[in-house]
């Protein structure tokens, strides 16, 4: 009896989260505006087709996210594709999943120091863009180190803010197109079908940088222990996100395609959907998209430089790294301000050696390893392996995440060569350090723990 009390007593999670938390909580990860830091680049790089580019994505993430929300269903964890990867293939190649992901969190901090410097200098021109890096990151620096973090409510409040402006964007533009060339300015599928100009190379080389668009949808399943009906949930959340995302980013491209169609002319091509802004409202628009695209990095930054300082401190405490550096935490603020400041000093480098595109390629390198890691574990734990109340599908089981396998393949396939270069060593080095650490894969690799982040 007394046995029964005490396992009665033990705490669990409840299950509190609906479908409609976990879509709000993926929109907040992705960010509405996504889309909008990458216009001139895919724009120019696709020659006029960044609308393709952002549907193509969407169908390798949507089939991506069948799998994950499938995965998480069965193995809910902080991990996210490096315990699916572990479970559903085999521990090494997890690790080599989480080692790839480990890029991601470095490069995080990277890509947003860089475009919020491009931003600062667009806004002030007379100060260089290294030293906005300079400042930007010593900031985020000083804040992470006094312990300091975005709360989920500025979150929220950013958001409506993000989709504020959008929206006033989208109003405008519609009122621009259809001033200056009628309806069938408005109604046009140039943005997504120009003859003249249409190469599918271009175009999946294109795609390869635009999918940063999605990145960050798979933090929906860190959530899997917290919600009411997994099964059916974890799996609708990460489609619909992906879905809107592809929906509305386009929405936004398209108008911005029709307001500006020659993509060789933008004034800063890394910064073009402002000129685009600019044109349909004013500089009360430019800035206001400046703003919150600035606004969206400092967030970004601080949770990107802490996310991967944290990490790096999981590693070190359980002696995947050297402990006595990375394993150190400041008893005051519960901070790892060793690593915080390792990483600061990463972001500087990174950003000063590394411009937007790259970073945002390299970046891809490693999430589009994880996910066509995530496809392939979805397909051998669902259709070889017996999972206990499932029958196996062939279209569900095998079809939809081979799909999603070879569609990602061929997307990070087309990555330019220097960020295959760049992934590659980082690949390497990893796959020298589990063969060292396992003696030669006879014995399993130490846990990444990713709960950290």
């Amino acid at each position: 009896m007394q046995k029964d009390t005490q396992v009665a007593d033990q705490p669990k999670l409840k299950r509190v989260l609906g479908l409609w938390d976990l879509i709000f909580y993926g929109i907040i990860l992705i960010q509405p505006i996504a889309a909008i830091g990458l216009f001139g680049i895919a724009s120019k790089e696709s020659e006029g087709h960044m609308v393709t580019t952002l549907l193509i994505a969407m169908c390798a993430m949507i089939l991506t996210a069948i799998s994950y929300g499938r995965m998480a269903s069965l193995y809910p964890s902080a991990g996210s594709a490096y315990t699916y990867v572990g479970k559903g293939l085999n521990h090494h190649m997890g690790f080599l999943a989480g080692w790839s992901m480990f890029l991601d969190y470095l490069v995080i901090p990277i890509i947003n120091t860089v475009y919020a410097s491009l931003t600062l200098e667009r806004l002030v021109p007379s100060i260089p863009f290294v030293v906005w890096v300079i400042l930007f990151v010593v900031v985020i620096t000083i804040f992470n180190l006094r312990g300091m973090k975005t709360t989920a409510n500025s979150n929220k409040i950013l958001l409506f803010i993000m989709c504020v402006v959008i929206g006033i964007f989208i109003v405008q533009a519609i009122r621009y197109i259809l001033d200056n060339e009628g309806i069938g300015g408005l109604i046009s599928i140039k943005p997504i079908y120009n003859p003249e100009t249409f190469d599918i190379g271009n175009i999946m080389v294109a795609t390869s940088f635009a999918v940063l668009t999605y990145i960050g949808f798979d933090g929906v399943t860190t959530l899997a222990e917290d919600v009411k009906n997994p099964k059916r949930n974890m799996l609708l959340a990460p489609v619909i996100v992906c879905l809107f995302t592809g929906l509305f980013s386009g929405l936004q491209i398209y108008l911005a395609q029709q307001v500006w169609p020659d993509y060789n002319t933008f004034p800063n091509i890394e910064t073009a959907f402002y000129d685009v802004a600019a044109k349909v409202g004013g500089m009360f628009l430019f800035n206001a998209i400046a703003a919150i695209l600035f606004v969206a990095c400092l967030g970004s930054g601080l949770a990107g430089q802490v996310g991967a300082a944290r990490l790096l401190f999981g590693m070190g405490r359980d002696n995947v790294i050297p402990k006595k550096i990375f394993g150190h935490l400041n008893p005051k603020t519960n901070t790892p301000t060793y690593n915080i400041i390792i990483m600061g000093i990463l972001t500087v480098i990174g950003s000063l050696t590394l411009n937007y595109k790259s970073a945002a390629e390299l970046l891809n390198f490693g999430a589009f390893l994880a996910f066509m890691g995530v496809n392939l574990a979805c397909l051998r734990q669902f259709y070889f392996f017996k999972t206990a109340g499932h029958s196996r599908n062939l279209f569900y089981d095998m079809i939809l995440p081979m799909l999603g396998f070879l569609i990602c393949l061929a997307i990070w396939l087309s990555l330019p060569t220097p960020a295959k270069i760049m992934g590659g060593v980082w690949l390497l080095i990893g796959l020298v350090y589990l063969v060292i650490q396992t003696k030669g894969f006879k014995k399993k690799p130490e846990v990444i723990d990713f709960s950290e982040v």
